[in-house]
């Protein structure tokens, strides 16, 4: 998965305006605005933590939409591991316009960062098994196919990007089409080259979705001894995805049990950003 650079236009764009506000000649950076205008400065960003980074097309478009003559070098590339107290990148020309594009720059890598360091760190529990992790739409709107990709960028795998690419259908879902199997009709008849995942609940829920079809079955909440009644139960006639409360200390049992998937909301949704810092050098 990569991000078109139009997107990151737009959503840098939207970033600046949102710091800015120039509704007005008195509107802009205030504070850069004590410097004098032809100051210039040379700084860095270092990572305080180790981290998987991510955001090098973003730094560049931030600074090349506030000011085009600002010298920026990116010292890593989207997925590399980066050590604490690393350099991520420089910047070099006007001292305004640096510290204009600052924290606009930051707070776009350090939560992209966040999400692909955690993404790592859950990657690592999976490792000698055969399960793929899996993100999900519980993501920052407006800021999904950037959260998505920051999850590539940790190892990851993207689940469904939005409610067009692929079926979910989950208990409410099944209850307004009368059962599961109706749903999964229905979705096979409306669109059939499209995956159908249903999301149960039960054991017994498990066999109706199997024998409707479903192309993957979401376990939620299963207890580790139902996980592993169910992949003796589907017998690779389906794919099995876990989800529900996926914390790093569970993943491996998990996996263990022998499912094709885990997803986790938390990789997108309970951030933990990456302590950033610019200096002047």
């Amino acid at each position: 998965m990569s991000i078109s650079h139009t997107l990151i236009t737009q959503l840098v764009t939207l970033a600046l305006d949102e710091d800015l506000n120039y509704q007005s000649a008195q509107d802009g950076d205030i504070t850069a605005q004590l410097i004098p205008q032809n100051e210039h400065a040379s700084a860095k960003v270092i990572t305080r933590e180790d981290c998987v980074f991510c955001g090098k097309d973003i730094i560049i478009e931030v600074f090349k939409q506030v000011d085009p003559s600002v010298e920026v070098n990116v010292l890593v590339n989207d997925g590399d591991f980066v050590p604490a107290n690393s350099t991520l990148f420089t910047a070099k020309g006007s001292a305004r316009a640096i510290l204009t594009a600052e924290r606009t720059a930051l707070n776009f890598v350090q939560t992209l960062s966040g999400t692909a360091t955690t993404t790592a760190n859950y990657i690592k529990e999976l490792s000698g098994t055969t399960t793929q992790l899996l993100d999900t739409r519980k993501t920052i709107p407006g800021l999904r196919l950037l959260q998505k990709y920051a999850v590539k960028c940790g190892g990851g795998a993207n689940h469904r990007i939005g409610l067009f690419d692929a079926f979910l259908i989950k208990e409410n879902h099944i209850a307004a089409c009368g059962g599961i199997d109706k749903a999964v009709a229905q979705a096979k008849q409306n669109h059939p080259t499209k995956p159908v995942e249903v999301e149960v609940e039960s054991l017994s829920e498990l066999e109706q979705a199997i024998n409707a079809g479903a192309d993957i079955i979401m376990l939620d909440n299963f207890s580790v001894e139902q996980i592993q009644q169910a992949v003796v139960t589907t017998n690779k006639r389906a794919k099995l995805e876990v989800s529900g409360n996926m914390t790093l200390e569970t993943l491996k049992t998990y996996s263990q049990a022998g499912v094709d998937f885990i997803s986790s909301g938390a990789l997108t949704k309970n951030l933990q950003s990456i302590d950033l810092s610019m200096r002047f050098v």
